[in-house]
């Protein structure tokens, strides 16, 4: 019963984790795309928040509740699938914690041009290429995460 409510639990996580992702970047892009500080400031605030009450602890969850279940299945660790996934996570981290970075950056760029009434300064428009250029990989590593936590390979 325990390893169910801990599989459930590791789920949820997992669901909460690709859906925060991927609506922060929807949300962040789309504010990009439309130009207008004030509405990319407000969005911005919004993403950064957003990753700190969701993504984070989502991300620890899922963490701790994989490595649990992994470790109540004997020896799990020399298994293809799972070494694999293990690394695409850490793969997404590698990824995740300087997108954190650059939006809390991209948040403080356009809070500023938005209160002096200014256009967004070149610096933001550098740091939201790295933001979608990081985030590619990330979000193709979970996908790939999803399909081997599904199919577990050998």
């Amino acid at each position: 019963m325990t390893y169910l409510v801990v599989k459930w639990v590791h789920i949820l996580a997992s669901t909460l984790l690709f859906g925060t992702g991927l609506g922060i970047a929807f949300f962040m892009w789309t504010a990009h795309r439309r130009g207008d500080v004030a509405h990319i400031a407000a969005t911005a605030r919004t993403v950064v928040l957003a990753d700190a009450c969701f993504t984070a602890p989502a991300v620890a969850v899922q963490l701790a509740t994989g490595l649990w279940m992994a470790s109540r299945l004997g020896n799990p660790y020399q298994w293809y699938w799972l070494q694999v996934a293990l690394a695409l996570f850490f793969l997404v981290g590698a990824c995740w914690l300087p997108v954190l970075y650059l939006q809390v950056r991209a948040r403080n760029l356009a809070v500023e041009a938005a209160r002096a009434s200014r256009p967004l300064p070149a610096a933001y428009h550098r740091v939201m290429r790295w933001w979608f250029w990081l985030g590619w990989p990330a979000f193709l590593a979970v996908v790939w995460i999803f399909w081997l936590m599904v199919a577990k390979p050998t």
